[in-house]
């Protein structure tokens, strides 16, 4: 028996919809780890449970991203309080939800927030100017990324409010000298939010790393380019793309030792 990882299924203990809302974010936890985007066990991924706004789902501190399965997860309130989690000595991170709960209770339109410590990440969240409209994946956060100043590690419960302030409206924020976030109304969005910043930022360290000239489009071609990639514009965020995604989680669950999400 591996302790870290046997958890007994609870499907049937809890509603269909905090069932679905478990089955999708521990999805979204092992398309993190696939895409290299995990920071050994740190980091969160939260979901705010449909028909319980104050409830949300958040990761076991202690377990690796592939580990994570929908029966893992903690259910906790906006506050931080535990309102059930598996038998295990594990518990929660404590700025899990001092991050996350600050948003979900400052943003009812939010469901999801993602939290990544990514070495291209990290590097983008150093530099003075940021992330670069370079290339047409950066160009959809022009306009629309918000800025974190670094107060130290997220575990005082009075940086909240500025976390909110800086997130504003937007779905995607650079702690600056930290990491990359995102959120969205779906657990969905959020991932293709993260994917695509996470890939700006890789592109912008590479570029960079050989220090030439960088082209950057023209301020029309920016707007213009930013407008056509918003949710409002086109089709939300992850819509096509998750049903692929876990297609792939379920062709590659074959061949790991790792239990399937989906238990």
């Amino acid at each position: 028996m591996n302790y870290a990882t046997d958890f007994k299924s609870i499907k049937g203990e809890v509603s269909p919809q905090e069932w679905q809302t478990r089955l999708e974010l521990a999805a979204c936890y092992r398309l993190i780890d696939k895409y290299e985007m995990t920071d050994l066990i740190y980091n969160h991924i939260t979901a705010r449970i449909p028909g319980s706004p104050d409830h949300l789902l958040i990761n076991l501190y202690g377990l690796l991203y592939k580990e994570i399965t929908a029966s893992s997860l903690v259910k906790i309130s906006v506050e931080g309080d535990i309102l059930w989690k598996p038998e295990t000595s594990y518990d929660i991170n404590k700025s899990g939800y001092v991050i996350h709960g600050a948003i979900h209770k400052a943003r009812p339109d939010v469901a999801c927030v993602l939290h990544t410590h990514t070495r291209a990440g990290m590097a983008v969240a150093a530099m003075a100017c940021g992330l670069l409209p370079m290339s047409q994946t950066s160009i959809r956060f022009v306009g629309h990324i918000g800025y974190h100043d670094y107060e130290g590690p997220a575990v005082e419960l009075d940086e909240r409010e500025r976390l909110v302030r800086d997130l504003g409206a937007h779905d995607a924020m650079i702690m600056r000298n930290h990491g990359l976030l995102t959120c969205g109304a779906t657990i969905q969005q959020a991932f293709n939010t993260m994917y695509q910043l996470e890939l700006s930022c890789r592109s912008q360290v590479d570029a960079m790393a050989a220090r030439i000239e960088l082209s950057m489009p023209g301020e029309n071609v920016l707007a213009h380019t930013a407008h056509l990639y918003q949710p409002g514009t086109r089709r939300p965020y992850g819509v096509l793309e998750w049903p692929a995604m876990l297609r792939l989680l379920e062709a590659e669950q074959k061949n790991t030792d790792y239990p399937p999400y989906w238990h």
